[in-house]
């Protein structure tokens, strides 16, 4: 299956853009069936959102996992893709995808890729964190202001405010409740968007005195200077106008993404919004294009981790035939191919 071409002497049957989940799992299963892959991501390391967001946060929903953390989960996800030894171009962009003649040509930041096929697995795109528009949010993001947590431990024996309802803002609570000197949580109404057992513990958080929740309050203003970091952070109650002065030294707000599809929305896919379109096939408008993960819309579409695996399986598995048309689309039971055997 794996042809040496003289025109394009780093032709990959499949190259993956996105090092994510999706993206890893795609890279071990194109191992499983014997084609030479790439991975091609825009961030420095492997891993996406679970490393580069919440590298500390639990996961409860992957299949054989009570709970994991999101770094585990990554890094077991890295040593399962490379044990068939993918090549990786990491902090790099894909800007442009051209068809030339029977294979894609993959226009990158750092130079171009030939492939087969294709598969996108980029998460939710480009992903742009929404902001407070508050006097100080810009003057100290990352010195104070954080829309992510990478090491909890930063934050030990400090006062913080978070600011958001959903998982993100609550599982952090949380988690940092028992780090944290003062923990508040204000939120600009009193119900939340994230799981239902979240937000028991979180009332039994407040009612034990571990969190202060703040509901109907916004930010009106962070108060500190690049040199001191942050000092206090002003919250009003939406319903009064009345204004509360909070004295913290971190301000992490957790209030979303903005998805973005980039150069994606270029490059002549059938698009819904800020997602792409694919059949049962995990199959795009374009020939030998794939697509999995959050990216994707179908009908019954679910963002969760455990589907993207299936997709990414499917997605591989057709571009296996379309590599190789003499080549089986259902591979078979695990157990027994004769690549774990070997």
């Amino acid at each position: 299956m794996n042809i040496t071409d003289s025109t394009a002497s780093d032709l990959r049957d499949i190259t993956i853009i996105g090092g994510g989940p999706t993206g890893l799992f795609a890279a071990f299963y194109a191992g499983v069936r014997g084609m030479s892959s790439r991975i091609v991501d825009s961030l420095p390391e492997l891993g996406g959102q679970l490393m580069a967001l919440y590298p500390e946060k639990y996961i409860y929903d992957v299949g054989g996992f009570p709970k994991v953390l999101a770094k585990d989960l990554a890094q077991g996800l890295i040593r399962q893709a490379m044990q068939f030894d993918p090549q990786v171009e990491l902090d790099d962009e894909v800007r442009d995808l051209e068809r030339v003649g029977d294979h894609w040509v993959l226009r990158c930041r750092n130079g171009e890729y030939h492939s087969r096929t294709v598969l996108i697995a980029g998460g939710k795109g480009a992903f742009e964190p929404k902001v407070l528009e508050v006097p100080g949010y810009t003057e100290l993001l990352h010195n104070g202001v954080h829309y992510a947590v990478r090491d909890p431990q930063h934050f030990a024996g400090k006062r913080v405010l978070i600011v958001g309802g959903g998982d993100s803002a609550l599982d952090w609570a949380l988690i940092l409740k028992d780090l944290c000197a003062t923990t508040y949580v204000a939120h600009r109404r009193d119900g939340f968007r994230a799981h239902e057992q979240s937000v028991a513990q979180l009332e039994a958080a407040c009612e034990a005195g571990q969190i202060d929740l703040l509901t109907f309050h916004e930010v009106r203003e962070i108060h500190g200077a690049p040199e001191t970091g942050v000092v206090a952070a002003t919250v009003y109650d939406n319903r009064t106008d009345v204004d509360t002065r909070l004295e913290v030294d971190a301000v992490l707000t957790f209030l979303g993404f903005k998805p973005d599809l980039g150069p994606i929305k270029r490059w002549g896919l059938d698009l819904a919004g800020n997602r792409i379109e694919v059949n049962s096939l995990m199959k795009t408008s374009l020939p030998c294009v794939y697509a999995a993960g959050d990216i994707v819309d179908y009908e019954g579409k679910l963002d969760l981790i455990a589907t993207a695996f299936g997709e990414a399986a499917i997605a591989v598995n057709n571009a296996v035939h379309d590599v190789n048309p003499d080549a089986r689309v259902n591979p078979g039971h695990s157990t027994s191919m004769a690549v774990f055997k070997e």
